[in-house]
């Protein structure tokens, strides 16, 4: 599996885990549920856009061979 994809399921994984936080916080008035839901949502969005760039790399490298 190349870097790109592991980092895109990595990226999803967080998304997915902080949007659960994310809903719990808010369910049970725990805002400082809510922040750490966030945070893992951009933190997954992140990942996600690296794993793109990667792959995106990894795909020209292979076009100039």
């Amino acid at each position: 599996m190349s870097n790109g994809v592991s980092d895109k399921i990595k990226g999803t994984g967080n998304k997915l885990k902080g949007e659960v936080k994310e809903s719990v916080g808010r369910n049970t008035n725990d805002p400082s549920l809510q922040a750490e839901g966030k945070r893992d949502q951009v933190k997954g969005k992140a990942q996600e856009k690296i794993g793109n760039a990667k792959d995106n790399i990894s795909n020209r490298m292979d076009n100039r061979k």
